[in-house]
């Protein structure tokens, strides 16, 4: 499992607002290059977002599901970029003093690379997930 965290100096409820808009993860997650439909109300347990995952006209069009929310605590999600993987992330918000630490743990359990490259690929998560947390902080101090 792949974990990173981040302080960002704005409250949980200031960087949840950003998690529960759907259109937001294209600006934050590292390979989303777009949210095309909402079904649901995110970020509600159930609900679920379409996406395409890549760059410029290559694109995997799939879709992320909410499996649990708690505001302005936790959100946990199962993604997926079929056939290529099927993971699950977790985000946790916590207060500290006018900020929040923000910790991301992500694991790929299915698809092709969450099968075969298990273990191999949590450098990778990693790595994404660095640029990811910088993206989403960036965002939630402005």
């Amino acid at each position: 499992m792949a974990s990173n965290h981040v302080y960002i100096a704005a409250p949980p409820e200031s960087v949840w607002e950003i998690l529960a808009e759907p259109s937001s993860y294209a600006h934050w997650v590292v390979g989303s290059s777009r949210t095309r439909h909402v079904t649901g109300q995110w970020p509600a347990k159930g609900s679920m977002f379409h996406h395409t995952q890549g760059i410029g006209p290559v694109g995997i069009r799939d879709t992320t599901v909410v499996i649990d929310s708690k505001r302005p605590e936790r959100l946990v999600l199962e993604i997926r970029m079929r056939p290529l993987l099927v993971g699950r992330v977790e985000l946790s918000l916590d207060s500290h003093g006018e900020g929040t630490w923000l910790t991301i743990r992500e694991s790929a359990f299915g698809g092709l690379a969450g099968r075969f490259a298990g273990p191999l690929l949590e450098p990778l998560l990693t790595l994404r997930n660095i640029e990811s947390l910088r993206r989403l902080r960036r965002l939630a101090e402005r």
